[in-house]
Protein backbone atom coordinates (compact mmCIF):
# COMPACT_ATOMS: atom_id res chain seq x y z
CA UNK A 1 0.00 0.00 0.00
CA UNK A 2 1.43 3.08 -0.94
CA UNK A 3 1.71 5.77 2.29
CA UNK A 4 2.33 9.13 0.36
CA UNK A 5 2.27 11.20 -2.60
CA UNK A 6 2.70 14.86 -3.57
CA UNK A 7 2.04 16.16 -6.64
CA UNK A 8 3.51 18.99 -8.11
CA UNK A 9 1.04 21.75 -9.12
CA UNK A 10 -1.39 24.43 -8.29
CA UNK A 11 -4.20 22.94 -5.92
CA UNK A 12 -7.22 24.46 -7.75
CA UNK A 13 -5.89 22.00 -10.65
CA UNK A 14 -4.57 18.97 -8.89
CA UNK A 15 -7.97 19.12 -6.28
CA UNK A 16 -10.56 17.99 -8.61
CA UNK A 17 -8.35 14.33 -9.65
CA UNK A 18 -8.61 13.34 -6.24
CA UNK A 19 -11.11 10.37 -5.65
CA UNK A 20 -13.86 12.03 -3.90
CA UNK A 21 -15.08 11.15 -0.16
CA UNK A 22 -11.05 9.80 0.18
CA UNK A 23 -9.58 11.60 2.86
CA UNK A 24 -9.95 11.59 6.76
CA UNK A 25 -8.28 15.06 7.52
CA UNK A 26 -7.34 18.27 5.26
CA UNK A 27 -5.09 19.63 7.56
CA UNK A 28 -2.86 22.92 5.92
CA UNK A 29 -0.90 26.34 5.77
CA UNK A 30 -2.21 28.04 3.07
CA UNK A 31 -0.29 31.54 2.21
CA UNK A 32 -1.89 34.22 4.81
CA UNK A 33 -1.83 36.94 2.03
CA UNK A 34 -1.10 38.73 5.07
CA UNK A 35 1.57 40.99 6.65
CA UNK A 36 0.77 44.42 6.37
CA UNK A 37 -2.16 46.84 7.62
CA UNK A 38 -2.96 47.68 4.11
CA UNK A 39 -3.98 46.32 0.60
CA UNK A 40 -0.37 48.36 -0.11
CA UNK A 41 1.83 46.39 2.55
CA UNK A 42 -0.06 43.23 1.97
CA UNK A 43 0.99 42.94 -1.85
CA UNK A 44 4.07 45.32 -2.61
CA UNK A 45 6.20 42.47 -0.78
CA UNK A 46 7.52 39.10 -0.94
CA UNK A 47 7.12 36.18 0.95
CA UNK A 48 10.26 36.25 2.51
CA UNK A 49 10.22 39.83 3.12
CA UNK A 50 7.31 39.77 4.80
CA UNK A 51 8.11 36.55 7.27
CA UNK A 52 12.19 36.85 7.69
CA UNK A 53 13.59 39.10 9.97
CA UNK A 54 15.90 41.43 8.04
CA UNK A 55 19.20 39.64 10.37
CA UNK A 56 18.06 36.10 9.25
CA UNK A 57 21.33 34.34 8.50
CA UNK A 58 19.62 31.35 5.95
CA UNK A 59 18.72 31.92 2.60
CA UNK A 60 15.55 29.59 2.33
CA UNK A 61 13.46 30.08 -0.94
CA UNK A 62 10.55 32.12 -1.60
CA UNK A 63 7.19 30.93 -2.53
CA UNK A 64 4.53 32.54 -4.67
CA UNK A 65 0.63 32.90 -4.06
CA UNK A 66 1.06 35.45 -1.20
CA UNK A 67 0.13 39.01 -2.76
CA UNK A 68 -3.35 38.67 -3.13
CA UNK A 69 -5.88 41.46 -1.47
CA UNK A 70 -8.08 40.44 1.59
CA UNK A 71 -11.25 40.02 -1.29
CA UNK A 72 -9.30 38.19 -3.79
CA UNK A 73 -7.64 35.72 -0.67
CA UNK A 74 -11.33 34.93 0.67
CA UNK A 75 -12.72 33.84 -2.97
CA UNK A 76 -9.63 31.89 -3.79
CA UNK A 77 -9.47 29.66 -0.71
CA UNK A 78 -13.32 29.51 -0.92
CA UNK A 79 -12.88 27.24 -4.05
CA UNK A 80 -9.68 25.44 -2.56
CA UNK A 81 -11.47 24.16 0.62
CA UNK A 82 -14.78 23.51 -1.30
CA UNK A 83 -12.71 20.98 -3.69
CA UNK A 84 -10.84 19.57 -0.36
CA UNK A 85 -14.86 19.20 0.96
CA UNK A 86 -15.38 16.82 -2.28
CA UNK A 87 -12.10 14.88 -1.30
CA UNK A 88 -13.86 14.59 2.27
CA UNK A 89 -15.18 12.02 3.35
CA UNK A 90 -18.48 12.78 5.81
CA UNK A 91 -17.68 13.69 8.82
CA UNK A 92 -13.51 14.80 8.17
CA UNK A 93 -12.11 17.76 9.52
CA UNK A 94 -10.61 20.71 8.43
CA UNK A 95 -7.62 22.56 10.40
CA UNK A 96 -6.09 25.21 8.47
CA UNK A 97 -3.93 28.21 9.58
CA UNK A 98 -3.94 31.33 9.41
CA UNK A 99 -3.05 34.62 11.56
CA UNK A 100 -4.89 37.49 13.53
CA UNK A 101 -5.76 39.77 10.33
CA UNK A 102 -7.24 36.79 8.17
CA UNK A 103 -8.94 35.17 10.99
CA UNK A 104 -11.94 36.38 9.48
CA UNK A 105 -11.73 35.98 5.38
CA UNK A 106 -10.62 32.18 6.23
CA UNK A 107 -13.57 32.04 8.74
CA UNK A 108 -15.43 33.39 5.43
CA UNK A 109 -13.83 30.74 3.63
CA UNK A 110 -13.87 27.88 5.43
CA UNK A 111 -17.85 28.44 5.42
CA UNK A 112 -18.29 29.04 1.68
CA UNK A 113 -16.46 25.95 0.75
CA UNK A 114 -19.40 24.43 2.34
CA UNK A 115 -17.73 23.16 6.20
CA UNK A 116 -19.20 23.65 9.10
CA UNK A 117 -17.46 25.74 11.47
CA UNK A 118 -16.80 24.22 14.59
CA UNK A 119 -14.13 26.47 16.30
CA UNK A 120 -11.22 28.46 16.62
CA UNK A 121 -7.56 26.82 17.79
CA UNK A 122 -4.66 29.45 18.95
CA UNK A 123 -0.95 28.39 18.68
CA UNK A 124 1.28 29.69 20.94
CA UNK A 125 4.41 30.71 19.71
CA UNK A 126 7.06 30.74 23.19
CA UNK A 127 9.60 32.71 20.41
CA UNK A 128 8.10 35.30 18.45
CA UNK A 129 9.22 38.50 17.95
CA UNK A 130 8.82 41.51 20.48
CA UNK A 131 6.87 44.58 18.99
CA UNK A 132 7.88 47.88 21.37
CA UNK A 133 4.85 49.96 23.23
CA UNK A 134 2.45 46.97 22.77
CA UNK A 135 1.41 43.66 23.00
CA UNK A 136 3.60 40.38 21.11
CA UNK A 137 2.49 39.22 18.20
CA UNK A 138 2.65 35.67 20.07
CA UNK A 139 -0.28 32.97 18.46
CA UNK A 140 -1.33 32.05 14.72
CA UNK A 141 -4.59 30.35 14.79
CA UNK A 142 -5.80 27.16 13.88
CA UNK A 143 -9.27 27.29 12.39
CA UNK A 144 -11.51 23.82 13.01
CA UNK A 145 -14.29 22.76 10.90
CA UNK A 146 -15.97 20.02 9.53
CA UNK A 147 -18.06 18.03 6.51
CA UNK A 148 -20.88 17.74 8.53
CA UNK A 149 -21.41 15.79 11.70
CA UNK A 150 -18.51 14.16 13.30
CA UNK A 151 -19.13 10.86 14.56
CA UNK A 152 -17.31 10.59 17.57
CA UNK A 153 -17.58 6.75 18.01
CA UNK A 154 -15.21 6.21 15.30
CA UNK A 155 -12.29 8.46 16.81
CA UNK A 156 -13.02 9.20 21.02
CA UNK A 157 -10.21 11.34 21.58
CA UNK A 158 -10.05 14.61 24.11
CA UNK A 159 -7.98 16.97 22.62
CA UNK A 160 -7.21 20.94 23.97
CA UNK A 161 -8.46 23.56 22.53
CA UNK A 162 -4.83 25.66 22.67
CA UNK A 163 -1.53 23.93 21.90
CA UNK A 164 1.95 25.79 22.06
CA UNK A 165 5.26 24.85 20.50
CA UNK A 166 8.20 26.65 18.39
CA UNK A 167 8.80 27.00 14.70
CA UNK A 168 11.99 25.02 13.67
CA UNK A 169 15.41 26.75 14.17
CA UNK A 170 18.74 26.23 12.50
CA UNK A 171 19.20 23.30 9.95
CA UNK A 172 16.06 22.35 10.71
CA UNK A 173 14.52 24.63 9.54
CA UNK A 174 13.83 24.01 5.25
CA UNK A 175 10.91 26.89 4.75
CA UNK A 176 10.01 30.29 5.58
CA UNK A 177 7.00 29.74 7.29
CA UNK A 178 7.64 25.77 8.43
CA UNK A 179 5.28 24.53 11.13
CA UNK A 180 6.61 22.39 14.13
CA UNK A 181 6.28 18.54 13.55
CA UNK A 182 5.08 18.06 17.03
CA UNK A 183 2.32 20.95 16.68
CA UNK A 184 1.32 19.06 13.56
CA UNK A 185 1.10 15.41 14.92
CA UNK A 186 -1.42 16.52 17.95
CA UNK A 187 -3.64 18.38 15.58
CA UNK A 188 -3.58 14.86 13.70
CA UNK A 189 -4.79 13.14 16.35
CA UNK A 190 -8.24 14.17 15.52
CA UNK A 191 -8.17 11.94 12.05
CA UNK A 192 -8.91 8.32 12.20
CA UNK A 193 -5.73 6.39 13.21
CA UNK A 194 -4.77 4.96 9.87
CA UNK A 195 -6.74 7.71 8.33
CA UNK A 196 -5.47 9.73 4.97
CA UNK A 197 -4.34 13.48 5.32
CA UNK A 198 -4.63 15.90 2.70
CA UNK A 199 -2.68 18.83 2.85
CA UNK A 200 -3.25 21.30 -0.40
CA UNK A 201 -0.32 23.74 0.81
CA UNK A 202 2.44 21.37 1.40
CA UNK A 203 5.26 23.32 1.43
CA UNK A 204 8.58 21.17 2.61
CA UNK A 205 6.18 18.45 4.04
CA UNK A 206 5.87 18.85 7.76
CA UNK A 207 2.32 17.75 7.73
CA UNK A 208 3.23 14.33 5.55
CA UNK A 209 6.08 13.83 7.91
CA UNK A 210 3.26 14.27 11.40
CA UNK A 211 1.19 11.75 9.10
CA UNK A 212 3.77 8.88 8.36
CA UNK A 213 5.09 9.46 11.67
CA UNK A 214 1.51 8.61 13.33
CA UNK A 215 0.94 5.21 11.00
CA UNK A 216 -1.71 7.59 8.33
CA UNK A 217 -1.49 7.97 5.21
CA UNK A 218 -0.78 11.39 3.39
CA UNK A 219 -1.80 13.14 -0.25
CA UNK A 220 0.27 16.63 -0.65
CA UNK A 221 -0.09 19.17 -3.45
CA UNK A 222 3.22 21.99 -3.47
CA UNK A 223 3.04 24.78 -6.39
CA UNK A 224 6.38 25.44 -6.31
CA UNK A 225 9.21 22.51 -7.95
CA UNK A 226 11.91 23.33 -5.18
CA UNK A 227 9.63 22.69 -1.94
CA UNK A 228 8.12 19.72 -3.81
CA UNK A 229 11.10 18.10 -4.26
CA UNK A 230 12.45 18.91 -0.34
CA UNK A 231 8.69 17.67 0.89
CA UNK A 232 9.80 14.57 -1.38
CA UNK A 233 13.23 14.06 0.07
CA UNK A 234 11.50 14.70 3.89
CA UNK A 235 8.95 12.24 3.45
CA UNK A 236 11.22 8.95 2.07
CA UNK A 237 13.37 9.73 5.04
CA UNK A 238 10.34 9.16 7.23
CA UNK A 239 10.45 6.12 9.24
CA UNK A 240 6.87 5.07 8.74
CA UNK A 241 5.02 3.75 12.18
CA UNK A 242 1.95 1.18 11.04
CA UNK A 243 -0.79 1.18 13.21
Amino acid sequence: MTTWHIHHGDALAVLPTLDPASVDLVLTDPPYNSGGRTQSDRTKDTARGKYVSGDAQHQLQNFVGDNRDQRAYTAWLSLVLAHCLAAAQPGASLLVFTDWRQTPATSDALQAGGWLWRGIIPWHKPISRPRIGGFKAECEYVLWGSKGPIDATRNPVYLPGLYSASQPRGNTRVHITQKPVDLLAELQRVCVPGGVVLDPFTGSGSTGVAALQSGRRFVGIEASEHYASVARERLHGVMVHPR
